[in-house]
């Protein structure tokens, strides 16, 4: 897997009595032999598309105005939550390997976070 993952056993969210946890995602790709904006698009849109269906997650585009501006570059962020930190981090874990097998695209650094939401009161 490429990049760091921050979701490793050290920083799985303390899960208190039936408290939130929110899982997110964040991915930089690298699509070789892109020269247009329709084929980046074609690319982001089938990927999207495919983690939505296959792991019921909320995706979208994210990348800054550098990867905008770029042809073969994007950055996705994926989101989960639930109740349970171990399976919204195992869920992630599998997202991104499901990401990292796409032929179309290279997954060049990942990030991955969960947030217990009620360690914020």
């Amino acid at each position: 897997m490429a990049g760091a993952l921050a979701g490793s056993e050290d920083s799985l969210c303390r899960q208190g009595p039936q408290s939130m946890v929110v899982g997110v995602l964040e991915v930089t790709l690298f699509m070789e032999g892109q020269d247009s904006l329709k084929g980046r698009r074609k690319v982001i849109k089938s990927i999207l598309g495919r983690v939505k269906a296959r792991f019921n997650a909320a995706a979208s585009e994210v990348s800054g105005p550098a990867e905008l501006a770029s042809h073969d570059s994007a950055v996705l962020g994926f989101a989960v939550c639930g109740t349970d930190a171990r399976l919204l981090n195992s869920v992630l874990d599998h997202m991104l390997d499901f990401i990292e097998s796409n032929a179309d695209a290279e997954v060049v650094d990942s990030r991955l976070e969960c947030m217990n939401l009620g360690d914020l009161d």
